[in-house]
């Protein structure tokens, strides 16, 4: 492990009952459909580099075979087969990144862009950089509990695959600084409150932007490893996959939005229903989207920048248009009786302005 961390997020119990392919294919059924359509459209996307690697094939099935059961663990964590459904951070979030993300990288760069290893890596973050997303926080070196666990699982699931970590060590450490650098702002609140991630999702942007100066601090001399280069780049570019949100044609982004605003209040344990969650909602989305946005929000790649950067810039204007929209919509009629009251103003406002 790059940064040392305490090893202690053991395996779950969806862990255990989703060992291999097999497991997973029985519990979720047809639900792997789309995943398995766009692993078979990617493989025939990368196979201008098939020739660059030995056993090229056998890579790319091992690959997709974590994927698949990372998919099927996080539907049955907190997606489509879970009791503990969350809004953003479920099996669709696997699909937002690896098949339609990922392909706007290869339109605009094409997959000659990065190496057959490093797809790989970009494809295993998409399928494994949020497993875990119930642990209780600890801080370690700014890397959140949820991604040191996901890191810990990650591992395990590649060792179950066939993957090994002496000859693939440069997947495993990639796979490491890309989902620690996925973490957003992982610091304890002043005071020593008891700390909710879900009240901080946008307090800070991801951690990649700071992943080089926490490697100073933790790993001297890491500059002078062409292996963990290498992996910072790809860390930059996977936080970029991230985040890209940002960058969806407005009307996705307004609903990623309005997912992770239904998300926190879950997590908080507020009900939509009652006035406690109006102020907090509409806070959400309006100066929290647009803090993200237009404060915290950077694309830490050129890659990133390159693919996504336009598009964002498209939907400034109207993010801009949305909020102040929404406070007027809100304003028309008072003092919000409850959160849900505002989530149906958000969609009403989004409705007129796509």
């Amino acid at each position: 492990m790059i940064f040392g961390f305490p090893r202690n997020f053991a395996a779950d119990q969806t862990e255990l009952e989703l060992p291999d392919v097999a497991a997973a294919r029985r519990l979720a059924g047809e639900r792997l459909q789309a995943l398995d359509q766009a692993l078979a459209e990617r493989h025939a996307q990368l196979a201008p580099l098939l020739s660059t690697q030995a056993d090229a094939d056998v890579l790319l099935e091992r690959c997709a075979d974590a994927i698949r059961i990372a998919y099927v663990r996080l539907a049955r964590r907190h997606g489509s087969l879970s009791d503990d459904f969350h809004a953003y951070h479920n099996e669709e979030h696997i699909l937002d990144i690896l098949r339609d993300r990922i392909s706007r990288l290869i339109a605009i760069h094409g997959v000659l862009a990065l190496g057959l290893r490093d797809w790989c890596v970009l494809h295993l973050f998409a399928g494994c950089h949020d497993l875990r997303q119930r642990e209780e926080s600890m801080y370690e070196a700014g890397v959140g509990s949820n991604e040191r666990a996901s890191i810990e699982e990650t591992f395990r699931l590649l060792d179950h695959t066939g993957f090994s970590r002496d000859a693939d060590a440069d997947i495993y450490q990639a796979l490491e600084l890309t989902i620690a650098g996925s973490t957003f702002d992982a610091r304890p609140p002043p005071g020593g409150a008891a700390f909710n991630a879900a009240e901080l999702v946008q307090s800070g942007g991801a951690l990649a932007a700071k992943l080089a100066r926490k490697l100073d601090k933790h790993r001297p001399g890491w500059r002078d490893d062409a292996g963990l280069l290498h992996a910072h780049d790809l860390a930059l570019i996977a936080a970029d996959l991230d985040t890209a949100n940002v960058a969806e044609p407005f009307a996705r982004f307004a609903t990623s939005a309005e997912n992770l605003c239904l998300e926190r209040e879950m997590l908080c344990r507020r009900d939509l229903e009652t006035p406690e969650s109006a102020q907090p909602v509409l806070g959400f989305l309006t100066d929290g989207q647009d803090r993200f946005f237009f404060d915290l929000h950077r694309f830490n790649s050129e890659l990133g920048r390159q693919a996504f950067g336009a598009a964002k810039d498209a939907n400034a204007s109207r993010l801009k248009s949305l909020s102040l929209g929404l406070r007027a919509r809100i304003a028309m009629h008072g003092r919000p009786e409850s959160g849900r009251q505002v989530l149906k103003a958000y969609c009403e406002t989004v409705a007129g302005l796509v």
